[in-house]
């Protein structure tokens, strides 16, 4: 993960390191806005800070605002807007606004060592958690991930913390993750630009000649065929799964585990008559029509791709959808 998006994280690791810290969190914004709710920035005593709310000029605000919420404990509700110069400089200028909280860690009205520490274990269990603020009174709690809840689920699945009155929902969402099934030439630039959009990515591809060291410099392969491989990695609803080695043999047992999971999105590489051909393969072996409607075939979005870079970019433009509007999403 970036640094951006392991705030609580260092957040934790400051206080236990004995620096006073503080946390300051975009809860609202309008128009034009160069962060989204949920960005967050940490600061220490020392005025150190990781992370981003605005990425410009208010920052400086927020952190003279944290040192001192850190001398008296008090949490602050701070607001740019288009009156504001420091706003102007950072581009709120274009009708932009927004809200950041700013809480002092482990004192006052802050949020405490065990309830930062119960949110960070839930991060690193890969649970879905909301971080629920009341702004009246400043108590919080974990809400973790219930389907039966559509409000929380629809926010889970699209990333989207809000400002509900005076009760904040912060969406804590496990890392993005990627799995590459076929380790070929389009491996290449997709891995790289899956990166840079934030994703944990892991390659599965039983060819030697393919998942070569040299092809893939500190790239990690899954041990065996993508069936076991996938299986052992575990797929969850915050996972992609593309197949691109155009081998059945390969890619159709990596597509059958997909499908038995929650993974957003499944891709797979190949021609309209190669996708009818994997679809009666799959059809065949006992899924159901909704479920092998789920698959993305042929993989990515029609912009007239030709390269491999450019079949990377279709992919990866796809993938942001179904991440971003899962009303998108084949299949059930």
């Amino acid at each position: 993960m970036k640094s951006d998006d392991r705030i609580p994280e260092i957040a934790l690791d400051w206080l236990q390191a004995g620096r006073k810290v503080a946390l300051a969190t975009v809860i609202r914004t309008w128009g034009s806005s160069p962060r989204p709710v949920g960005a967050q920035l940490v600061i220490d005593g020392d005025m150190a800070f990781e992370g981003s709310v605005s990425g410009g000029c208010v920052e400086s605000a927020v952190i003279f605002e944290a040192a001192d919420a850190m001398a008296d404990g008090t949490c602050r509700r701070l607001s740019f807007g288009v009156s504001d110069e420091t706003a102007f400089e950072v581009g709120l200028a274009c009708g932009g606004e927004i809200e950041v909280l700013v809480e002092p860690l482990d004192l006052g009205q802050g949020p405490t060592r065990p309830e930062l520490e119960a949110l960070v274990a839930a991060r690193a269990a890969r649970e879905p958690v909301v971080w629920e603020v009341d702004l009246t009174n400043w108590t919080r709690r974990l809400l973790p991930r219930d389907t039966a809840d559509g409000e929380l689920e629809e926010r889970f699945r699209t990333d989207r913390s809000a400002l509900d009155g005076d009760v904040f929902r912060a969406v804590h969402n496990p890392p993005l993750r990627l799995v590459v099934v076929g380790a070929v030439h389009i491996a290449q630039p997709l891995v790289s630009m899956a990166r840079m959009a934030g994703y944990d990515v892991v390659l599965s591809d039983p060819r030697d000649s393919f998942a070569a060291p040299a092809r893939f410099p500190g790239e990690t392969f899954l041990d065996g065929w993508p069936d076991e491989a996938l299986e052992a990695y575990g797929l969850d609803q915050r996972t992609a799964v593309v197949t691109l080695s155009h081998d059945p043999k390969i890619d159709t047992p990596a597509l059958e585990k997909a499908l038995a999971s929650e993974a957003f999105y499944i891709g797979a590489l190949g021609s309209t008559r190669t996708h009818a051909k994997r679809v009666a393969a799959l059809t065949e072996a006992g899924l159901p029509a909704d479920a092998i409607a789920r698959i993305d075939g042929p993989v990515g979005l029609d912009i007239g791709a030709v390269s491999p870079a450019e079949i990377a970019i279709s992919i990866m433009a796809e993938m942001t959808e179904r991440l971003r509007r899962p009303d998108t999403r084949k299949g059930g």
